[in-house]
């Protein structure tokens, strides 16, 4: 399970960062969480074909059910990505980023656009997920986004018809803030943007106002 090795640096003592120990564990209950909820799919699909259940397939419970399981799979998936751990050779390919970010917009009011081609470093992907959650939450009312790949890196520029302004809490992304608010449960991907930024030695910039935003690295 690639998600789940630990790579040891030659000092063994050193102590580890808190970001990879995070990665560490998101990866671990990320991985817990895939058997069940795919356990708990195989188990409606049998329901679904069972001659003993006539109609089953079709009714309001039912269907409430299989969209939920297909959501929280969505979300590990997703969570795997953004906050898992991703290993210096491992890759994403084109059609696994444009399948995450497809399941963002099924469950949100956020249009997203990919503007590139091929597969990427996985370290990248977690970058580009993480930064458009960090838009996403400056867009509560609905927007879009188009994601970008140029020779410099990758562009996130957001539009909306307007935004939520939090300079204080955007501030964990500036390389020197002037004040680092603890965030809460749901702003948890604004200090990890940054820390695996800078593990990765890319550069953040980053810009909002009234109706956009855009996040570069």
């Amino acid at each position: 399970m690639d998600d789940l090795t630990i790579h040891r640096s030659p000092r063994a003592d050193s102590p580890i960062a808190a970001e990879h120990l995070a990665a560490l564990v998101s990866s671990r209950l990320c991985h817990d969480l895939v058997s069940p909820l795919g356990a708990i799919g195989n188990g409606l699909e049998l329901l679904e074909l069972s001659g003993d259940f006539p109609g089953i397939a079709k009714s309001g419970e039912m269907m409430l059910i299989a969209e939920s399981v297909e959501v929280a799979r969505a979300r590990v998936r997703w969570f795997r990505v953004a906050f898992g751990h991703a290993a210096p050779d491992q890759r994403l390919s084109g059609a696994e980023l444009q399948a995450l970010l497809a399941d963002v917009e099924k469950g949100g009011r956020i249009r997203i656009r990919l503007d590139a081609e091929g597969d990427l470093p996985r370290i990248e992907a977690r970058l580009i997920l993480l930064a458009l959650m960090c838009l996403e939450s400056a867009m509560p009312w609905g927007g879009s986004v188009l994601i970008c790949r140029g020779a410099s890196g990758w562009r996130l520029v957001a539009e909306a018809s307007r935004t939520k302004l939090d300079p204080a809490l955007w501030s964990w992304l500036d390389t020197e803030p002037d004040r680092r608010p603890a965030p809460g449960s749901a702003e948890v991907q604004f200090p990890l943007l940054s820390s695996f930024a800078r593990a990765a030695e890319r550069r953040l910039t980053w810009e909002l106002d009234e109706t956009g935003g855009e996040i570069s690295f």
